[in-house]
């Protein structure tokens, strides 16, 4: 069986290439909104940061994702940011475990 090439994508805090899946979307829209992209396939340009709490405290820190998309970002997009992370990393873990 042929095997299927995984998707890779840019962390843009870290700036190492990682499979798309460990990764999360962020998206600026149109209007110069800025959101979380859990899909992966909302409308605008994107940008990625790692499943990894320690990347996205970075990337707030450093307010990487003003800088990214041109616009000022308040502190609450940062925190929802950090908040789904946590969120998506512990949820990879539980399903590492499973598979053990």
């Amino acid at each position: 069986m042929k095997q299927r090439k995984i998707p890779m994508r840019k962390d843009i805090v870290t700036g190492e290439m990682a499979p798309k899946k460990q990764l999360v979307r962020i998206v600026r829209n149109k209007e110069g909104e800025v959101s979380i992209d859990p899909t992966g396939k909302m409308q605008g340009r994107g940008a990625y940061v790692s499943i990894d709490v320690e990347v996205a405290k970075k990337a707030k820190k450093e307010k990487t994702f003003n800088s990214v998309f041109s616009v000022d970002l308040d502190e609450d997009f940062y925190n929802r940011l950090l908040e789904y992370v946590e969120h998506q990393q512990a949820r990879q873990e539980l399903i590492d475990n499973d598979k053990l």
